[in-house]
């Protein structure tokens, strides 16, 4: 899997020159599904799903010059023959997923199929926030929010080998500092890294780099 883990999307220069690196053709010439599942389980998440697809946040992802965007809602798979979404799933140059709650969005990778086709997809997943953070083997109980009836887990896909704390010192979430970030680390068994919004992670092959304008930790 080629992935590209942000905190809050094509934030700048550097993570796009990746992005484009990545997908090794321009974006005008490559098909960009969406998913947007994780924002539906905080409030007004139906208003903020609009908000992704038509570019009106500040986490640029669906607004960049695909040459098509569609909607893939994991939720609406399990009711549907896999026929139906498959083709344009396997056709899909990128993945663009949305943040949101990252339990939610976990729990709808497995129900939809979509976990376990990802290791033998041939495109790039990009992933913001909550879109990064289920990637990882634990998101750390500071970021537990929705969960399936009857489980009590912070373990999400763990595709790769690290925990993710996004939107690293953002000025409109206070609980988002250093200080918070270096307490969250010290409570997972595994490496991890705290991301600011100017930040990126890349992974291919299992190598990882940090692509960033802006500041980060890793633990």
């Amino acid at each position: 899997m080629r992935l590209l883990l942000t905190s809050a999307g094509i934030k700048n220069d550097r993570i796009k020159q990746t992005l484009l690196e990545l997908l090794g053709k321009p974006i005008e010439e490559c098909t960009a599904l969406c998913i947007p599942t994780a924002i539906y389980a905080l409030p007004g998440g139906t208003n903020h799903a609009w908000n992704f697809f038509n570019g009106d946040f500040s986490t640029p992802m669906c607004e960049v010059g695909w040459k098509s965007v569609g909607v893939l809602e994991l939720s609406a798979l399990p009711s549907l023959d896999e026929t139906v979404w498959r083709p344009a799933f396997d056709e899909a140059d990128v993945l663009l997923v949305n943040g949101g709650d990252p339990l939610f969005l976990h729990y709808w990778m497995k129900q939809s199929g979509v976990s376990q086709l990802l290791p033998d997809w041939n495109g790039v997943y990009v992933g913001l926030s909550a879109g990064s953070m289920v990637m990882t083997p634990r998101i750390g109980e500071a970021f537990v929010g929705w969960q399936a009836p009857g489980v009590q887990s912070d373990e999400t896909l763990g595709y790769v080998d690290f925990s993710i704390f996004p939107h690293l010192d953002h000025e409109m979430l206070p609980e988002n500092t250093s200080e918070h970030a270096t307490e969250w680390a010290g409570m997972l068994a595994g490496p991890s890294y705290a991301i600011d919004d100017e930040t990126a992670i890349r992974v291919v092959d299992g190598r990882v780099d940090v692509i960033s304008e802006g500041n980060w930790l890793k633990f």
